[in-house]
């Protein structure tokens, strides 16, 4: 079993950076590919970025492609999602799932295993 928790949401204004982090425990972090997802109120809960057990690869959604950037530090189980020009449209609860390694990264919800609870970010306008 592998406890998946997040850190680091916020309010934060149009244009404005954020870093959200994953903390992993329980389970042998370097086998697993890790992803965030994102629910906004009343919507379906989205692949926003992934990256491969080793690092080697990643992806990301067309909506934050060149804004976001996801890393991992498998020496501290960690991974990270720096946000930056943030917009309205990115307010949503933000969790981290993770999922065996397989190539390419899956944006499917149903390829990772465990969650965490989520942490709020919230951008206003």
């Amino acid at each position: 079993q592998v406890q998946l928790v997040e850190s680091g949401g916020g309010l934060v204004q149009t244009g404005n950076s954020l870093t959200v982090s994953c903390s992993a425990s329980g389970g042998t972090f370097n086998i697993y590919n890790m992803a965030w997802f994102r629910q906004a109120p009343g919507k379906e809960r989205e692949f926003v970025a992934g990256i491969t057990w080793g690092g080697g690869e990643t992806r990301y959604a067309d909506s934050v492609k060149g804004r976001f950037t996801i890393s991992r530090d498998n020496s501290k189980s960690t991974v990270s999602l720096q946000m930056n020009s943030l917009k309205p449209e990115d307010t949503a609860r933000y969790s981290c799932g993770a999922g065996r390694g397989k190539v390419p990264v899956s944006p499917l919800r149903g390829s990772y295993d465990y969650w965490g609870q989520g942490t709020q970010v919230t951008v206003s306008s």
